[in-house]
């Protein structure tokens, strides 16, 4: 399994090609949930492009050296929207499905917090490993051999505070 390494240009022209992908489905969605951190930058292009309220869920499954270690995913009590309810006809956005778990279980989730009979909900990611536990309705691409995805805004998790304020120096701020 060789790591997989992906530019900022490389990760948005993925995200439009996701766009584009839903669109040319035909499915029409109400509402965008993002499970975040992975979804975040997923859903605000997402919900901008089609002008759909952007609600966020809120995850967790990593931790450890590199944030590779996957444990017990916990989900936030309630989603983050300024909507006064949920859509019915929901694309649920992460940025990969790995193991799959998180992107199972956050549908479970929504179906149970805020679900009704007639809740249709959509799986879509940029990526899709062959040892996801479930397949998502849209991806970009399906990686066979499982590789680890090297993200670009991973700098800012390897990185501190203090060293982007020593390169930056100090700055005054406007009159």
């Amino acid at each position: 399994m060789a790591d997989l390494y992906v530019s900022w240009s490389e990760y948005h022209l993925k995200i439009e090609q996701l766009a584009a992908q839903i669109y040319h489905s035909g499915w029409e969605f109400n509402q965008i949930v993002c499970i975040a951190k992975g979804g975040l930058r997923l859903g605000d292009i997402l919900c901008r492009l089609y002008n759909r309220p952007l609600a966020i869920l809120m995850a967790a499954s990593y931790s450890g050296e590199g944030n590779r270690v996957r444990g017990k995913i916990r989900f936030s009590d309630h989603l983050a929207m300024t909507s006064e309810t949920l859509g019915d006809r929901i694309l649920l956005l992460d940025d990969l499905a790995d193991s799959g778990v998180s992107l199972r279980e956050s549908q479970r989730w929504l179906m149970t917090q805020y679900g009704t009979a007639e809740t249709e909900i959509r799986t879509a990611v940029l990526w899709y490993k062959a040892c996801s536990v479930c397949k998502p309705d849209y991806y970009v691409d399906y990686l066979a051999d499982n590789p680890w995805i090297h993200q670009p805004f991973e700098y800012y998790e390897e990185t501190t505070i203090e060293a982007i304020a020593a390169r930056h120096g100090a700055a005054t701020p406007a009159p």
